[in-house]
């Protein structure tokens, strides 16, 4: 179905998100305008280990599911049966976080007789650009940059998806959480690196820049996060001084001249003249101001959601639920939660 977002009418949809360490609830209305979206954070929770631990995200996902729906519902201004249907994310994630969001929403789902929307994780983060720009249609490109994933896709239609390349080892948001523990900056990683990345000079820390074979569409970070770890053990062990803000910078430089080296030629591939950039590291800076110059470079046109909407949160999993809804696509109770999840699932 292609047309606008308001397409088959306001259907107001209640969405949970939990694949990670943020448990959130949103209610949309016409699938592209956030009523509410709550999140709870679990960063203070997880610093004291480095990153995140399953089990203990899926505990606390336990503990405060509920009450981050009923303050999404109550901040939308609605009750639990006034929704028209419930998205929840069912994969990829940590399979055991993934678990209390669906089961929380299959509940629902059964009390209040509501239809059961499934929706991927990524999609929802592709979707998240919808909520607010109006003048976004499909078909497009979009860059997804996240935690776990980091995918070039093709987006036909608002459910017609197609991943023409992704990582094919460590995703980009997972070589900013490991630089920065190999930088002693804690976690979550992303946010301190492109803090410290600022004051330093990329130029005095190269570090290689992996494109694979050519014309490939893939991602690898592990080499580079593997460089920074040599360069820092090398610099120490010879007793040489070094910045850890020019490390920052260098490797950061690296990643993103990769992102968007591979962004251009996807656009070049494709024929798209519309880029979105999405996941939790488009809320990088550097990675934001990067793309939206080589996008005014190519004359194409590019959406960024905000920060809040990079970052997991349930109104971007409503928003890809509501292109289900209207188009006759729920699930049953039986839906399962899947750690690894293709785009075409």
């Amino acid at each position: 179905m292609t047309g606008n977002g308001a397409a088959g009418g306001g259907a107001v949809l209640l969405g949970i998100e939990s694949s990670c360490d943020e448990t959130a609830a949103a209610v949309t209305a016409g699938g592209r305008t956030a009523l509410s979206n709550v999140i709870a954070s679990q960063i203070d929770v997880h610093k004291v280990f480095g990153g995140v631990v399953p089990e203990i995200a899926a505990r606390h996902h336990l503990t405060a599911v509920n009450g981050v729906v009923s303050a999404a519902l109550s901040e939308a201004g609605i009750c639990a049966r006034d929704v028209d249907a419930i998205a929840v994310t069912k994969g990829p994630g940590l399979v055991g976080a993934v678990l209390i969001g669906l089961a929380t929403a299959k509940a629902m789902a059964f009390a209040l007789g509501k239809p059961l929307i499934g929706v991927h994780h990524i999609r929802g983060h592709i979707c998240a650009a919808f909520l607010e720009h109006p003048a976004l249609e499909p078909p497009f490109l979009s860059l997804v940059v996240s935690g776990g994933h980091t995918s070039l896709v093709d987006v036909r239609d608002y459910r017609e998806m197609d991943v023409l390349g992704a990582t094919r080892d460590d995703a980009a948001g997972e070589a900013w959480d490991k630089v920065a523990r190999v930088l002693g900056l804690g976690y979550p990683g992303g946010p301190k690196v492109d803090a410290l990345a600022k004051e330093g000079d990329a130029a005095a820390a190269p570090f290689k820049r992996v494109l694979l074979e050519k014309d490939s569409l893939d991602f690898s970070f592990s080499g580079i996060k593997t460089g920074v770890m040599n360069y820092v053990n090398s610099m120490n062990q010879a007793g040489t001084p070094w910045n850890p803000a020019d490390a920052a910078a260098g490797f950061q430089q690296a990643v993103i001249d990769v992102l968007a080296a591979k962004t251009a030629l996807a656009l070049e591939r494709t024929g798209r003249r519309t880029l979105t950039l999405s996941g939790g590291v488009a809320a990088n800076t550097a990675l934001r101001a990067r793309m939206r110059a080589e996008c005014e470079r190519l004359g194409v046109r590019i959406f960024i959601p905000s920060p809040i909407y990079c970052t997991d949160n349930a109104a971007m999993i409503a928003c890809a639920g509501y292109y289900d809804f209207i188009g006759g696509h729920t699930d049953g109770l039986d839906l399962d939660a899947s750690a690894v999840l293709s785009m075409s699932e």
